[in-house]
């Protein structure tokens, strides 16, 4: 199993942060390697990723959804094998620190050494990137879903 933690700040408030990140459906706006994801319910989303060559389906279950302060989902099908939350950090009124934190399992040789060398690392600030690019530029949520699941 590897891990990778990467945080970055934003320009927006803490709910608008967090507010976009419940979009799920919105990720492959700023998530390389990310094709398609589908909400099937408020707790399920299935996935379908293409990352240097190797296309993956996969569900993902939200295990835990506190608004404004994190989002935690794990594998339950498919391809892949990963679980992590995302925390929201309320720095100011218009400024938040989002951490994301994932563990996986690499599958085959490609994508072992593609750990080793630092390529999902280096995804994951780059997504984190996009991701602030695409919600200051918006400066606000595209929509919204304020449940809690616990």
């Amino acid at each position: 199993m590897s891990q990778v933690e990467e945080s970055i700040e934003v320009d927006v408030p803490v709910h608008t942060a967090y507010n976009q990140w419940t979009q799920f459906e919105t990720f492959p706006e700023f998530m390389s390697g990310v094709d398609r994801i589908e909400q099937r319910s408020d707790t399920l989303t299935h996935w379908v990723t293409s990352v240097n060559g190797v296309h993956r389906e996969f569900d993902a279950e939200i295990t835990e959804q506190i608004p404004d302060e994190r989002v935690a989902w794990t594998t339950v099908s498919g391809e892949a094998t990963q679980a992590g939350v995302v925390t929201f950090h309320r720095l100011g009124e218009e400024h938040t620190k989002v951490m994301l934190q994932l563990d996986f399992h690499p599958d085959g040789i490609a994508e072992t050494v593609g750990d080793k060398l630092g390529f999902v690392k280096r995804q994951t600030k780059g997504d984190l990137e996009r991701f602030k690019k695409f919600i200051e530029e918006r400066g606000r949520e595209t929509g919204i879903w304020r449940g809690t699941v616990v």
